[in-house]
């Protein structure tokens, strides 16, 4: 049986692929730093409800203890992020980049340390760092492509941040597929649902890259569609 944890699973993203993943036969530990809300969200799905905030180091140790003692891990999903305020250069101030620096990357770095002895321990360790193509710095930088129209710094920044950790995180440990994901520019609260995409659509590559197993790639980032440029 595949265990899996998906951080900031109570809705949109991670809770349509927690859905997906309990169909799939995977035990799921929903992640949800509101006790009611994973609560009701575990229920309905038949996943375990996990109390996590990314961004408080005793929240999230006590969370892989919990995780430990309830027998292991196989797959990691570092869903859990914020996009913020869109702010452009001439506006932006540490201030504005700090709160998603802290969910979005130190936050991502905080589950990977306290998780990683538990994927070390699984015989097909997988994690799966939810990205966007905003953190893809070719893209970003290429007129006509949607990403560079994007005025604001503090999220490009970001998932540009968790891409770096995906790539030396996959050469430190080439025992544990570890990838980068783009879902699309999918309708959620993040972005006050804006998006063009559905969370049915916009789950499929992280389900995918989920269920890639012992065999799959490593250290890449990738879309719906396939491979994206960093």
């Amino acid at each position: 049986m595949t265990t899996t944890l998906i951080t900031g699973a109570n809705k949109g993203l991670g809770l349509e692929t927690a859905r997906r993943l309990v169909e799939a036969g995977h035990t799921v530990y929903l992640g949800s730093r509101d006790a009611e809300r994973g609560r009701v969200a575990a229920e309905r799905l038949g996943a375990r409800l996990v109390l996590i905030d990314i961004t408080d180091d005793a929240s999230v140790e006590a969370a892989a203890k919990a995780v430990e003692a309830d027998g292991g891990l196989d797959v990691l999903i570092n869903n859990a992020g914020i996009e913020g305020t869109v702010i452009g250069p001439e506006d932006s101030t540490a201030d504005v980049l700090r709160p998603l620096f802290e969910t979005n990357v130190f936050g991502t770095v905080r589950v990977l340390h306290a998780f990683l002895p538990l994927l070390k321990r699984s015989t097909a360790p997988v994690v799966v760092n939810v990205s966007s193509s905003l953190g893809s710095t070719t893209l970003v930088a290429t007129p006509g492509t949607p990403t560079h129209g994007y005025p604001g710094v503090a999220y490009p920044a970001s998932k540009a941040a968790v891409n770096m950790i995906t790539v030396q995180y996959a050469k430190a440990f080439p025992d544990i597929r570890i990838n980068a994901v783009e879902p699309g520019f999918t309708a959620t609260d993040l972005n006050g649902h804006r998006g063009t995409q559905t969370v049915e659509e916009g789950a499929e590559i992280i389900v995918r890259m989920a269920r890639i197993g012992s065999a799959g790639p490593t250290g890449g980032y990738f879309d719906a569609a396939g491979s994206l440029p960093w």
